[in-house]
């Protein structure tokens, strides 16, 4: 057992003291006698002894009060944690190539922008201290989710995210600019960015090695992944009578540019080319990203002081109880 208020025990001592002198200050009630012979023959009796077994219960009391007020507790479990807390943003790109259907899940092709934010979500669901938010971007960027805990927010959100949402094009060094600025300010151990992508950096005004460049003085790591396969992919294309047919179309990733991003910033270039690879390169950027913080101890206590509350009132009850009863003196 230990108290949550220790301190407080050392005004017991102080409650004896107080008590005790304000007893032999105080003048004793009593009658006069002519003699002190006869009045010492009629002796001492339990009720003449009482007065010392009333100050006792007195004290009892006081001292279970200042007793429960200390916060008597007993511990009944104690655990260590160790927090791993990283600012991570995601940027992930929602031009109209990301409608391709390169990728396959149980036998059925899905689109790039189904495949990606299906990882996206898992990789999410995985966090348990580290702040996340989003950015996509297609010809501008803009920021989604800001850096939150709220995972379940941030979730629905990336849900909301339809292809056309916004105007074509890639501006990959948008992204990250978009990204960097949230990230700028952070206080974290560590900070990073994900970026996908399926194509070429041909919109807006900051190119991505100029924004990676600002990102590593701020001290964030880009973290790239290509997303497509390798050479032709289907792509939906609507006639003029509204009838969804497929063209091949080339994909054109400009790796080079991704990873001069990725190693400029002490990060990594990934290329994932099925859902699979997808799934693998998340995990391993999962891994590589844990930061060690400071642990802490978590305690479970039952609190006692209500105990002792309910002790000390009932023996203030019973000396009231008794001094006006049994022990009453007249005068």
């Amino acid at each position: 057992m230990d108290f949550k208020n220790f301190w407080i025990l050392f005004f017991i001592p102080i409650a004896v003291i107080v008590l005790w002198v304000q007893r032999n200050m105080s003048r004793p009630s009593g009658i006069k006698f002519p003699s002190k012979f006869i009045a010492g023959s009629a002796g001492k009796n339990w009720r003449i002894q009482g007065d010392t077994s009333m100050f006792i219960l007195r004290l009892v009391s006081i001292g279970l009060f200042i007793f429960a007020l200390a916060g008597p507790r007993l511990l009944l479990d104690k655990s260590n944690s160790q927090m791993e807390g990283i600012d991570i943003m995601l940027a992930l790109d929602d031009s109209g190539s990301m409608a391709s259907l390169d990728f396959q899940v149980d036998g059925k092709r899905i689109s790039r922008l189904d495949t990606v934010k299906n990882q996206v979500s898992d990789f999410i669901s995985r966090r348990v201290s580290d702040r996340i938010g989003l950015v996509i971007f297609g010809g501008t960027a803009y920021t989604v989710c800001p850096l939150t805990t709220d995972y379940t927010w941030i979730a629905k959100y990336l849900d909301e995210v339809k292809l056309g949402g916004i105007d074509d094009g890639t501006a990959i060094g948008s992204a990250i600019a978009s990204a960097t600025l949230r990230l700028r300010d952070s206080k974290a151990k560590s900070k990073v960015i994900i970026l996908l992508t399926d194509g070429l950096n041909n919109r807006g005004t900051v190119t991505p090695i100029d924004a990676a460049f600002a990102a590593k003085s701020y001290g964030i790591k880009i973290y790239t992944i290509g997303v497509g396969v390798r050479g032709m992919a289907p792509y939906p294309v609507q006639d003029q009578y509204g009838r969804v047919f497929y063209q091949n179309i080339r994909v054109e990733i400009d790796e080079e540019m991704l990873k001069a991003v990725a190693s400029s910033t002490g990060g990594k270039y990934y290329r994932a080319t099925d859902t699979q690879e997808l799934a693998a390169i998340c995990n391993e950027i999962d891994s590589l990203e844990k930061v060690k913080m400071e642990g802490k101890q978590y305690f479970q206590y039952k609190e006692l002081f209500q105990i002792f509350l309910l002790v000390a009132m009932g023996v203030l009850i019973g000396e009231m109880i008794l001094r006006n009863t049994l022990f009453l003196k007249i005068p």
